[in-house]
């Protein structure tokens, strides 16, 4: 099978983790990926903050945590209730991914960096790293005060969409596939 095709299916959201860091030549291979992706008008409208403080990471999991168990949607509330529970399954690296905003040619950034987040997802796989797009650190992105949001050095004129947990798979990772959703291609010839 083509490896591209492969490394695609082999993908996973992993959510177990060894407690190591990645090391800087695999991180930079992932980050390359991230910037190699397609954007409307050739915008490049991300950047990418790479977080590997632990205490940085704990405090964002707890607040968006914090901000689960007040959600209106049951699911939710019970996620950020179970014990023990880490929004970013204690990944050793959270890359956070923002958009430049504002100006007269940019579109849709945040496609362009949903974009990028599935280069660095495929990146990452192909070197055998495991990641997980966290959709929930949205929670803390607007509610986070101004001197929280700044340890994130996010540059003036961007903000923050998603976060990305990175690490080592723990050996106990393995995750079968689910199912595809059938009927989801029309063609019209």
């Amino acid at each position: 099978m083509n490896l591209v095709l492969e490394t695609i299916k082999n993908r996973r959201s992993i959510r177990r983790y060894l407690p190591q860091q990645i090391r800087d030549e695999e991180l930079s291979l992932i980050l390359e990926a991230g910037v190699w992706a397609p954007s409307a008008h050739n915008e490049q409208p991300w950047h990418f903050s790479v977080i590997q403080k632990e205490e940085l990471i704990d405090m964002m999991s707890e607040k968006t945590i914090a901000m689960m168990k007040t959600s209106r949607l049951e699911w939710v509330r019970k996620m950020g209730e179970r014990e023990g529970f880490h929004v970013f399954y204690n990944a050793p690296t959270v890359i956070v991914v923002s958009g430049k905003t504002g100006g007269e040619a940019l579109l849709k950034p945040i496609a362009d960096c949903s974009a990028a987040i599935q280069n660095i997802l495929l990146a990452a796989e192909s070197l055998g790293i495991g990641t997980c797009w966290i959709g929930f650190t949205g929670l803390f992105f607007v509610t986070a005060t101004k001197e929280e949001l700044q340890k994130l050095s996010i540059p003036e004129g961007y903000e923050p969409f998603y976060s990305i947990a990175v690490g080592y798979k723990s050996p106990d990772h393995l995750y079968s596939a689910p199912r595809r959703k059938q009927n989801t291609i029309t063609y019209i010839r």
